[in-house]
């Protein structure tokens, strides 16, 4: 396949401007609409209906009756059979268990689906704020040893460029998340804690190619930090994307084909977050991680002098391949006459060393 020649370094202020909006978009919803956790994460009670007598019932119809019945800030969900509904999920807000309030509203449910078996689950905030917690924990932790191992293997830069496209990626999701009113459920989580690790495996895969390269930095004069990691990045971008599309098939066909079509609605938590996450990711390893590195590095004092030596000798060269491109037209005017006893000697240019068609003519 033919190499790619793509400016990732020098449309870096593009890539900037796109991420950027991106990213207050993202905070905009997580300050504004917030994510909607579920009990899980907040408490609360959920009722699971399993061998429905009446198989045409609806989630709909589920949230409506548990509402009439006194329940607030109810969820539904449907388990389906081809068209027939087998079984169902009502989650809502926190219910004293074996209180009135709650048996009104199991026997209301249980009427309109004619179940054969319920099973009521309470599920207290402090167990919530206690996952939260320890996962917190996790993830710091979790960064720690990212940061310490990718330093050691590779450089401290490079460490805090993928952590920079890590955290990138984890807004970009959570702020999709808030602004279309996904629920973040269990299953959610893990879904980012495998993002975070494909996240790091795409950038770390662009950073070793171009850990590689760097011995060849100054060799010919003409390359600066930018140069070789705008190079490396084309060397394996069409490897990150075929590696990217790979990834997103089989998550794409579980989240529109399973849960949308298939009605597998449980899978639609984990499958949407890793099919977000992995286009993310595939984004932030080429448009974020690898310019960013180039823009900081470029700043250290040894990369600057390459960088303006580079810049001097592309510029030495452009004009005189311009002013070659002059003497072969015809065009260039004479910068310097050479006098002899005779007076001038017209048409004698000093420096080039070449005289024009017409010059070479006239015997000149």
């Amino acid at each position: 396949m033919r190499r790619p020649n793509f400016d990732f370094v020098g449309r870096s202020r593009l890539w900037v401007i796109v991420s950027g909006t991106l990213l207050v978009v993202s905070v905009f919803g997580l300050v504004g609409p917030k994510l909607d956790l579920s009990i899980d994460f907040r408490g609360g009670t959920s009722f699971v209906l399993d061998g429905l007598g009446n198989a045409e019932v609806t989630a709909a119809e589920l949230r409506e009756t548990a509402q009439e019945a006194g329940a607030t800030d109810v969820k539904a969900q449907v388990t389906t059979d081809g068209d027939r509904a087998t079984g169902a999920l009502v989650q809502m807000e926190e219910m004293e268990p074996g209180s009135p309030e709650e048996q009104a509203v199991r026997g209301a449910l249980e009427e309109l689906t004619r179940s054969q078996e319920t099973q009521v689950t309470f599920v207290g905030p402090t167990w919530g704020d206690r996952i939260s917690r320890k996962a917190l924990q996790a993830l710091i932790v979790f960064l720690i040893v990212v940061v310490i191992y990718i330093s050691v293997r590779l450089e401290p830069k490079m460490a805090g460029a993928a952590v920079l496209a890590l955290i990138h990626d984890l807004t970009l999701t959570a702020g999709i998340y808030a602004l279309v009113g996904f629920t973040v459920s269990p299953a959610t989580v893990i879904a980012i804690l495998t993002i975070m690790g494909y996240s790091l495996y795409d950038t770390v895969v662009v950073f070793d190619r171009i850990e590689e390269v760097t011995p060849r930095l100054g060799q010919a004069g003409m390359r600066t930090y930018g140069d070789l990691v705008n190079g490396a990045m084309n060397d394996v971008m069409w490897r990150s994307l075929n590696t990217s599309m790979t990834s997103l098939l089989p998550v794409g066909s579980l989240l529109f084909l399973g849960a949308q079509l298939l009605g597998a609605a449980t899978l639609q938590d984990l499958a949407l977050a890793l099919f977000i996450g992995m286009a993310t990711g595939t984004y932030s390893s080429l448009f974020v991680a690898g310019p960013f590195l180039a823009w900081w590095r470029e700043r250290e004092p040894e990369m600057a002098k390459l960088r303006t030596k580079a810049e001097r000798r592309r510029a030495a060269d452009e004009a005189e391949a311009e002013r070659e491109a002059e003497t072969v037209s015809g065009t260039a005017a004479p910068r310097t006459a050479v006098k002899t006893e005779d007076g001038e000697l017209p048409g004698y240019v000093r420096g080039t060393g070449r005289k024009s068609r017409r010059q070479r003519r006239g015997g000149g």
